[in-house]
């Protein structure tokens, strides 16, 4: 098996594989959650159509002998309006860090670890274009296994294990588990 990470940027239909869904008008996130979820349903793609043909891109592909598996959505924090403007998710400081705000792998590829390979990528094309920090708001899992439906903002274990270290509290929460903020200085 051979993983390669790559950006998002003008692989739109590898990323409607990863994250779209069959119908238009289904009420699938389309990873436009955080950045704007004010998008109808219906429109959804064209708008992450529109990100993935704007540099830098959303976020980063995975591939497994070259067939799209998974996604990780990274932009900088400003561009994430449900973060600017969360309640839940302190800001740690008043830089601009890169966020890692979800993780999805297709269920043919799923329990191969293939996350941790999905947040080093999202690391590296973030340092690509000049990133100081990079955070995430995982939850806290305590070891126990995740649902897929609350896991996707990925656990503790895994940013503490791509070198993240819990800086905050929040009072945040996915799937009744309490959420932090990691970060990961470059």
């Amino acid at each position: 098996m051979t993983t390669d990470v790559r950006p998002a940027h003008g692989r739109f239909d590898d990323f409607r594989l990863v994250v779209g869904t069959k119908s238009p008008t289904a009420g699938g996130c389309w990873c436009t959650a955080y950045r704007d979820s004010s998008v109808p349903n219906d429109q959804r793609a064209d708008y992450m159509r529109q990100q993935c043909e704007t540099e830098p891109g959303p976020g980063v592909l995975l591939y497994v002998d070259d067939e799209p598996a998974g996604w990780c959505s990274v932009a900088p924090r400003s561009t994430y309006q449900r973060l600017m403007r969360s309640r839940t998710i302190p800001f740690v400081d008043d830089r601009d860090p890169w966020s890692v705000v979800c993780f999805v792998v297709r269920p043919p590829f799923r329990k191969r670890g293939l996350m941790h390979v999905l947040l080093a990528g999202a690391v590296e094309h973030a340092r690509a274009h000049g990133a100081q920090v990079v955070e995430g708001y995982p939850i806290e899992a305590g070891g126990s296994r995740v649902d897929v439906i609350s896991g996707y903002v990925g656990s503790v274990e895994l940013f503490e294990a791509g070198g993240f270290e819990v800086v905050a509290p929040t009072t945040g929460r996915s799937g009744h588990r309490p959420r932090v903020v990691v970060r990961r200085e470059l």
